[in-house]
Order: structure tokens, then C-alpha cells, then sequence
């Protein structure tokens, strides 16, 4: 069994470290990972439950 070295970014899809995790201010059911990079320039997520997009 092989461990994940991190979380996948919600914008970019890299793995990292350095994330910051919340749940959708829309819906509240889906999880967010930001990687520091992505929050820095507010490049874009969405959530895969309901499909908001926000910065």
C-alpha cells in the first residue's frame, strides 16, 4: 500500500504540502485543496459536488 506525498490542488491538480482545505461556500459538501501557488495568484477551483467556481 502506497501513501499519497500530499493532497491534490482543486485548481491546478499537482500534489503538495502546502494546502489549505475547506469545504464549497456553496453547497458545503464538497472539499477544496488550494496549493500556496494557485491561492497566490487566485487561479480558479471548482467544486466537483455542485460545480461552483471561485478564486
Amino acid at each position: 500500500m502506497s501513501i499519497l506525498p500530499g493532497k491534490k490542488c482543486s485548481s491546478c491538480g499537482h500534489l503538495t504540502h502546502e494546502y489549505t482545505e475547506f469545504k464549497c461556500p456553496s453547497c458545503g459538501k464538497g472539499q477544496i485543496i488550494r496549493d500556496r501557488h494557485c491561492r497566490e495568484i487566485s487561479n480558479t477551483y471548482r467544486c466537483e459536488e455542485c460545480g461552483f467556481e471561485g478564486p
